[in-house]
């Protein structure tokens, strides 16, 4: 006999009442239960990175979250950057510019991680970016065009914060 529980989950605004296995990684119910396959499941240890989400705001390994743990939170993932007509995250901008990945397997959990960072942390330097990645598995780029496309994602960042706060003072 399967253990199951409902969970409530909001996923990038989305609320989602499902019965799930208890077992269930939120990895997976993210790919299986609710078809959000922008969430990548790499190494299933927790060491690669690719697999990041935001719970809560906060970042996680996804394939080491149970599902039933993120009951009643508020879960982000890559899917939710792209904005009205398809707009790109100035995050994902800034990586595209920079040509920040070459196979893509990394990047939606790279993403999700300096979301989080730059939230934090809007004025980072090279290397306090280069610590933010250390948990972040790329075995293609070399690291530096990613680093270059944080630091410049950073700076679009506060342009647009700095556009924001002008247009509220108006």
């Amino acid at each position: 006999m399967t253990d199951t529980r409902t969970i409530s989950v909001t996923v990038n605004g989305s609320r989602h009442d499902l019965e799930i296995e208890t077992r269930l990684t939120l990895a997976d119910f993210l790919r299986h239960q609710i078809s959000l396959t922008g969430t990548h499941v790499g190494c299933e240890h927790g060491v690669c990175g690719a697999c990041t989400v935001l719970v809560d705001g906060q970042a996680v390994r996804s394939c080491l979250m149970l599902a039933v743990q993120a009951d009643g939170a508020m879960v982000t993932t890559v899917e939710s950057m792209t904005g009205e007509n398809e707009q790109l995250h100035p995050l994902q901008q800034a990586f595209h510019d920079n040509h920040g990945l070459q196979c893509g397997f990394c990047t939606p959990g790279i993403l999700m991680t300096l979301l989080e960072f730059l939230q934090h942390n809007p004025s980072p330097n090279e290397t306090e970016v280069r610590e933010a990645l250390s948990g972040s598995l790329c075995r293609c780029t070399g690291y530096q065009k990613i680093v270059a496309a944080a630091l410049d994602a950073a700076s679009r960042l506060r342009q647009d914060v700095g556009k924001t706060a002008g247009r509220r003072e108006s």
